[in-house]
């Protein structure tokens, strides 16, 4: 399984709004050159970020992007699946009547167990961690939501 790019471009767009004051708009613009994502990209990504509740869209001269939960409460699972859909290894899994074998396949155990392992990783990281793991912020991106 590999993430696809709008769900690369999702978790970045989060994180660089995770790093700004609470409440802050955030112009677009500056998102999409701060985390280096495409701006026609960033609008679709961003419908379905705030389809979501995750993000807010705020129309207008003064508009931008504004987060919507404190990054305690966004999980990388939740940032992920508002963009690519719920996460799933494989067809059997996806759609269990593709496959006659889902009721003795051995191996149907092993997808669904590595899905809810990856599930559960997902759900426990937070945005929050990530800003706690990494270092302070470049200047040139503003003003950071956390002291270093």
């Amino acid at each position: 399984m590999r993430l696809t790019r709008a769900g690369e471009y999702a978790v970045r767009c989060v994180l660089y709004l995770s790093t700004r004051e609470e409440g802050a708009v955030i112009p677009r613009r500056q998102v999409a050159e701060a985390m280096e994502i495409p701006g026609v990209f960033l609008g679709k990504i961003a419908q379905q970020l705030a389809h979501a509740g995750i993000l807010e869209i705020i129309q207008g001269a003064r508009g931008g992007f504004r987060l919507l939960r404190a990054p305690e409460e966004v999980t990388l699972l939740a940032v992920v699946e508002a963009v690519v859909g719920e996460i799933f290894l494989n067809d059997c899994l996806l759609k269990p009547r593709s496959c006659s074998r889902v009721e003795s396949c051995a191996v149907h155990q092993v997808w669904n167990k590595a899905r809810t392992q990856l599930r559960e990783t997902l759900g426990q990281a937070t945005f929050a961690q990530f800003l706690s793991e990494e270092s302070c912020g470049d200047p040139e991106r503003g003003r950071q939501r956390r002291e270093c």
